[in-house]
């Protein structure tokens, strides 16, 4: 009689190792067939991304500095805040010990009030609400007790707008630190893109940058631009001084400047205050949306956003801090995407 004994079974542990190694070779099959060969990029198509981050740099930077002017704004208007609300509880007290003067001569003469007490607490409002209270009340005692009433009420609003602003200025420096690292991580991936290339290539870029920043660097023939106003053309002067210094986020000069840094320090030599930010520097003055109209010295906006301003140079030039890794420079209006011009 033929034997039906069942065929001996894997182990589970040995089928477990088996499918695991399959399923890693499968894996590893299909990605192998699946990846792209690594492809080194081109030295013109690293310049192009290059720039591309440079340009979001850029914009960050202006995010950046909006958040650092707010900042800076935020505090002073808190330490303006706690030196009324200082000065207001040394008036508060002042206020509290004349009362207390007061209630002491009438306890000294003999005709204090129990009620006299409450001329002292810290919280007068219940008892000016109570009539029979006031009644028993000289009409100074009255008047020194609502003065009171109206400091306390005075300072209390001031402790909550500086609670308030406090706040604001909390999220603020968040979000400066947030664009702060949101600049350099675009710097940062830019040069490792530029670390891609080889050292011929490096030193390329580098060439034609220089001659890009030494060939804009020389004066514009200005003999056909249209006059510059007196504050005008004493910023754009200023601007002129400071040729050939680098690009450098955040930086408003004199050893550096980003473009709203250069446009606002331009501006300051000439006496005048503007904002520090491109996009609030778009909303400084009257508006030229004709080219032909503008004059030496007028800003000019750039980009949708209104993320690069720089100063009108005459002759469809503009006089700017352009970028990481170039200086301040003229350069042709119709290298960037113009917006507008603004006549301070």
């Amino acid at each position: 009689m033929a034997s039906h004994r069942r065929p001996k079974q894997p182990s589970r542990t040995r089928v477990t190792v088996l499918t695991t190694a399959a399923a890693a070779a499968v894996v590893l099959s299909a990605n192998a067939a699946n990846a792209a060969p690594t492809e080194k990029l081109g030295k013109d198509e690293v310049k192009a991304k290059v720039d591309k981050l440079y340009e979001q740099a850029e914009q960050a930077t202006e995010k950046y500095n909006g958040a650092k002017e707010k900042q800076q704004k935020l505090q002073k208007e808190i330490s303006t805040i706690q030196d009324n609300v200082a000065r207001g509880q040394q008036e508060l007290n002042k206020l509290r010990d004349g009362l207390g003067s007061m209630a002491t001569a009438q306890y000294r003469s003999g005709g204090i009030d129990p009620s006299v007490q409450l001329f002292l607490s810290s919280n007068p409002d219940d008892y000016l609400d109570k009539a029979s209270t006031l009644d028993q009340l000289s009409s100074q005692q009255v008047e020194a007790l609502k003065k009171i009433q109206d400091k306390q009420r005075e300072l209390a609003q001031e402790r909550a707008e500086a609670t308030e602003k406090l706040k604001d200025l909390a999220a603020t420096r968040t979000e400066l630190g947030d664009k702060k690292k949101e600049v350099q991580g675009k710097l940062a991936e830019a040069q490792k893109l530029l670390n891609t290339l080889t050292a011929k290539e490096k030193a390329a870029l580098d060439a034609a940058q220089q001659r890009a920043n030494r060939s804009s660097t020389e004066r514009v023939d200005l003999k056909d631009a249209p006059p510059a106003s007196g504050r005008a053309g004493a910023a754009f002067s200023a601007a002129q001084s400071q040729i050939g210094k680098p690009y450098v986020y955040g930086a408003t000069g004199p050893s550096s400047f980003d473009c709203s840094g250069l446009t606002s320090w331009a501006y300051a030599q000439a006496g005048v205050s503007i904002p520090r930010t491109s996009e609030a520097q778009a909303n400084a003055g009257t508006r030229i949306y004709n080219q032909s109209d503008l004059q030496v010295g007028d800003l000019v906006i750039f980009y949708g956003d209104m993320h690069h301003v720089g100063l009108y140079a005459g002759n469809g030039q503009v006089l700017h801090a352009p970028h990481t890794g170039a200086v301040v420079r003229y350069e042709a209006m119709g290298n960037m995407p113009f917006q507008f011009g603004v006549r301070i």
